[in-house]
C-alpha cells in the first residue's frame, strides 16, 4: 500500500514534513514519526506514526492519496461507495478491477490504482480537482530525489528486487509504489 513510514525516502516525505512544520529534507526518521503521530493524535486518527491516505486527507495533502491493493481505512470505503462496489475498507482484487473499469471508461490508464487523477474524475471526491493532479507530479526542487539510490521494502527490511513495478516518471509516487 502507498503509505510513509519510518526508513522511508524521497518527494512524498518531504511534503509530509513540510506540511507537519518540521525539518524538510525528505527522510522519514523518528522525528517525523513523532510528528505524525502527534498530528493522527491531536485530529482524531488511528495513532500509528505511519502516514497513508486517511492522514494525507486530513492533512490536505490530497496529492499523496493513492490507494491500491492493501490500502485501508475511510478513504478507500469511500472510493468502494463511489464504485458502487461492497464497500468495507479494505481494498482487495474486487476493488482494483472495478478501479481499472472506471478508469477505462474514463480515458484514465487502467492500472487499477486510485491516485489523484482517478479520484479527480470522480464526484465523491471533490477535494480532488486538476491542481491536486498537477501537485502530484515532481516538482523542480524535489528532481534531485529521482537520482537518489531508494531501498525497495518488504515489511521493514530493505530488498533488492528487479521486480519493482515503475511508476509514470513524472508521479510524485514514482520511487515508492513498488516498495511494498
Amino acid at each position: 500500500m502507498s503509505i510513509l513510514k519510518r526508513g522511508l525516502k524521497g518527494a512524498p516525505v518531504k511534503r509530509l514534513q513540510e506540511k507537519l512544520g518540521i525539518g524538510a529534507d525528505g527522510d522519514f526518521g523518528p522525528g517525523t514519526e513523532k510528528a505524525v503521530r502527534d498530528f493522527q493524535q491531536a485530529n482524531g486518527l488511528a495513532v500509528d506514526g505511519i502516514a497513508g491516505p486517511d492522514t494525507f486527507t486530513a492533512m490536505g495533502l490530497h496529492e499523496l492519496v493513492l490507494l491500491r491493493v492493501g490500502s485501508r481505512g475511510d478513504a478507500v470505503k469511500k472510493l468502494q461507495e463511489a464504485l458502487g462496489i461492497d464497500a468495507d475498507g479494505r481494498f482487495g482484487p474486487g476493488t482494483k478491477k472495478a478501479v481499472a473499469d472506471y478508469q477505462s471508461a474514463n480515458g484514465l490508464e487502467a492500472d487499477g490504482m486510485a491516485g489523484p487523477a482517478t479520484l479527480a474524475k470522480m464526484n465523491e471526491f471533490s477535494d480532488f480537482t486538476e491542481d491536486t493532479v498537477q501537485r502530484a507530479e515532481v516538482q523542480a526542487d524535489e528532481e534531485h530525489f529521482e537520482s537518489e539510490p531508494l531501498p525497495e521494502l518488504k515489511g521493514t527490511e530493505p530488498v533488492k528486487s528487479a521486480m519493482a513495478e515503475p511508476a509514470p516518471k513524472k508521479s510524485l509516487w514514482g520511487r515508492v509504489k513498488g516498495w511494498f
